[in-house]
């Protein structure tokens, strides 16, 4: 624990107070120049989540060698339909109008899925989307789907994923924390928390959206870990940060107050040791410090040369597209400067693509408004090589049902869906699992959450049954109860 001279912590004058302090400020400078001037192996802590208060994000060495050093999480908000998008099921144009068969209906019921018929009607509905099979492997991807499905053999799908909640809220905060329940940490959260970042200058975990996502701030907090986890959101116009930039008239002086500021903090510190809140206050202030530069400069998207912005859509028609291009852009920015996890989501306003009425006046549009930067983003990052070292995953609280509902739109359905991986050792080509003739349930290999997460903790070299963190005497893990949890080992190349 840092200490400061006594004459700083009872003054008994002006001038021995004014003294003591300027040898405070000495102390702390020497502190953190020490720090910087360790080698790389040992300003890294031995072990996955062991955390230094003063440096909580101090690069750590995994448990094992890594296939992935970062991750971007491109959330879909709402629920894309698999069969519209990836799940081709020629059957249902067969079955159109008709009940579902069976067979079908009689195997959901007997599981945790029955509910999945809820507010449908007992009536197929097509899609009304053609499908093509692209690349080697001639994978089938719908027509909302031009610009990915040039790059379908850079991907894994996962065809079998399955939530416990059929509701938005609750699935989401599965998704991103492993729990229905509100308060438990995030993904992001849990990567930094265990790995830390390999940019002192740059938050490690940063989100990325408009409206957000279903369920607000719950799926992206540090829920229980400390608050040096929690995400930091950025703008993908103007300051990356709001108020980032001081007022001129107080740049002269910042330095001098963040000075004092550190050591009145440290000495308040050194009264209450462990207290993590204050830990992680004395860093913000230093990391919001050294974010001023090293921020605006990864949010000078201007700086990238044209033929970069049309490649992502910068320079699109639909200002909607704009704007995720924007986002996608910026992501790559941030991962290429080492912030370790970026989660962006799609959703401009409240509806995201929940499409209860009307599946094509809400898909058509989304998809144009995702389907070029995500591509542009798995072209980029493959281009520049950055695609071996990070993980991109494609993802949403849940699917849609075969069955229609209201104005030919489509249910909630949390019984089968799909997902994409890509880069981070990632096995290109895959499709793992697959859902009955109609698309409703995973019938071949289901997934669930927790075995996506330990999939993804064991490409960031994480053991996923030991990365945990106690809470009033449990110890907490993203993956659940021990021995819960199978990641997806034969994905790995």
């Amino acid at each position: 624990m840092l200490s400061l001279p006594s004459s700083l912590l009872l003054p008994n004058s002006r001038r021995s107070f004014l003294q003591g302090l300027g040898g405070g400020f000495g102390m702390l400078a020497w502190n953190a120049m020490q720090r910087l001037a360790l080698p790389n192996e040992q300003k890294s802590l031995r072990r996955v989540g062991d955390i230094d208060p003063l440096c909580p994000l101090a690069q750590r060495i995994p448990h094992f060698a890594p296939k992935a050093k970062s991750v971007i999480f491109l959330f879909l908000v709402g629920g894309p339909s698999q069969i519209d998008t990836f799940d081709h099921k020629p059957l249902l144009k067969e079955l159109a109008d008709k009940p579902v068969p069976k067979p079908v209906r009689e195997a959901v019921q007997s599981t945790r899925f029955a509910n999945v018929f809820h507010g449908c009607e007992d009536k197929i509905l097509q899609s009304p989307y053609s499908f093509q099979q692209y690349g080697q492997n001639g994978t089938w991807v719908s027509e909302l789907m031009p610009h990915f499905s040039k790059h379908v053999d850079d991907v894994c799908f996962i065809h079998s994923m399955q939530a416990d909640s059929n509701n938005h809220a609750p699935a989401s905060y599965q998704l991103h924390t492993g729990d229905v329940r509100a308060g438990k940490a995030s993904l992001g959260s849990w990567v930094t928390y265990g790995l830390g970042s390999e940019n002192e200058n740059l938050p490690g975990y940063v989100v990325l959206f408009d409206a957000g996502p279903l369920g607000g701030a719950g799926n992206y907090s540090n829920g229980f870990l400390p608050p040096a986890f929690q995400s930091t959101r950025f703008r993908d116009r103007g300051e990356p940060v709001p108020n980032l930039t001081p007022h001129p008239s107080f740049v002269d002086g910042q330095r001098q107050s963040l000075d004092l500021i550190a050591a009145l903090n440290h000495e308040h510190q050194s009264r209450l040791p462990g207290f993590l809140e204050l830990d992680a206050r004395i860093a913000s202030y230093e990391l919001a410090y050294r974010m001023q530069s090293a921020a605006l400069d990864v949010g000078r998207l201007e700086e990238e040369p044209q033929h970069v912005h049309s490649l992502y859509g910068l320079d699109h028609h639909d200002k909607r597209t704009q704007s995720f291009a924007r986002k996608c852009l910026l992501a790559r920015r941030l991962v290429e400067r080492g912030v370790r996890f970026v989660q962006l989501y799609d959703m401009p306003d409240k509806d995201g693509w929940d499409a209860h009425a009307k599946l094509t006046e809400n898909h058509t549009p989304r998809a144009r408004w995702t389907d070029q930067p995500v591509a542009a983003l798995i072209a980029d990052l493959k281009q520049t090589g950055m695609l071996d070292s990070t993980l991109v995953i494609w993802a949403s609280e849940f699917g849609r049902t075969p069955m229609v509902q209201g104005d030919r739109g489509r249910q909630h359905n949390a019984a089968g869906f799909t997902i994409w991986l890509a880069g981070g050792g990632i096995k290109p080509g895959l499709h793992i699992g697959a859902t009955d003739e109609i698309g409703l349930m995973a019938t071949e290999r289901p997934v669930q959450f927790r075995d996506l997460h330990a999939t993804i903790l064991t490409a960031l070299g994480i053991s996923y049954e030991e990365l945990s963190y106690s809470v009033n005497g449990r110890d907490e893990r993203l993956t659940g109860v021990e021995g819960s949890a199978s990641p997806l080992k034969d994905i790995f190349s």
